[in-house]
């Protein structure tokens, strides 16, 4: 027969191997805290707020381009052959961001004297000036040959890149001095869960340097930046958050523990319990 002092010691055991495993069951597990996913933060309630903005500096054409001249007339046969070069391709590396197949329309490359050769016109200098002043260039040389021409030029071989913590990297194409880094994002797809919000890195060629540059998207400060739009040669990078785990199995999808694992404490506990109450019946 258990005797009371051992009958007492038995009760304190089973009080503190409960009080364990109550603790060990109500433990929460930490979970990776979720990411701030917003954009344009601002502290005004104002329905309507107005922002300064950075206006987008005019790009010139340099030697190193290759324009899309495109013409449109009431001549059929004057708009076929002015607009071959945008129809004839060559094939090129295809970048993941564009779109169609392997090849790239020939355009108008300048030559070594920063000049063009255009049908019906010939040669014609457009090195130095913006986009709109070529269009209005090879406007008033063409309406010599064609009745009211429509001139609209654009760069063919000036880019950008998205990388990191976006849903689509890739190389795009920049077709004029308009596109922001919100369009640029756009075009990646939007950033990731755990791509960074705050500092999103541009890397930009200034002659022989480069320079790197931070912008953030949580705040209206964005909008006045001088990485606000995008030029030719810019890199944009997109940081990971310090949240992001890569495992090689995602742990959103790890399978979880199975029943008898869960209550593996539980056993050990039980066997605890009856190893001491073995012991003190023993005679």
């Amino acid at each position: 027969m258990i005797h009371n002092k051992a009958f007492s010691k038995i009760i304190l055991y089973l009080c503190v191997i409960l009080n364990i495993y109550l603790l060990s069951s109500c433990a929460t597990v930490n979970k990776v805290p979720m990411p701030r996913l917003e954009y344009f933060r601002t502290d005004s309630i104002a329905y309507i707020e107005s922002v300064q903005t950075q206006l987008p500096q005019v790009s010139v054409i340099s030697k190193e381009d290759i324009l899309a001249i495109v013409v449109s007339s009431l001549n059929r046969e004057s708009n076929e052959i002015l607009n071959f070069n945008n129809v004839a391709t060559l094939p090129m590396s295809v970048f993941s961001g564009n779109i169609g197949g392997g090849s790239q329309p020939l355009g108008y490359p300048l030559d070594s004297t920063g000049s063009v050769t255009l049908p019906l016109i010939g040669k014609i200098k457009l090195e130095g000036v913006s986009l709109a002043k070529a269009e209005e260039k090879i406007r008033i040389e063409l309406e010599k040959s064609i009745k009211a021409p429509v001139v609209n030029v654009r760069y063919m071989n000036h880019k950008f890149s998205v990388l990191g913590d976006v849903n689509k990297t890739g190389t795009y194409n920049l077709l004029d001095d308009r596109t922001t880094i919100l369009d640029a994002i756009a075009l990646a797809g939007d950033l990731t869960m755990f791509g960074k919000r705050d500092s999103i890195t541009i890397i930009r060629d200034k002659g022989n340097i480069r320079e790197i540059g931070l912008v953030s998207l949580r705040n209206r400060s964005v909008f006045s930046s001088p990485y606000f739009y995008i030029k030719n040669g810019d890199i944009i990078y997109v940081e990971p958050t310090k949240e992001k785990v890569l495992p090689e199995i995602p742990y959103q999808q790890a399978p979880p523990p199975s029943l008898a694992l869960q209550r593996l404490p539980l056993y050990v506990s039980l066997l605890s319990v009856i190893t001491v109450l073995v012991s003190l019946i023993r005679p």
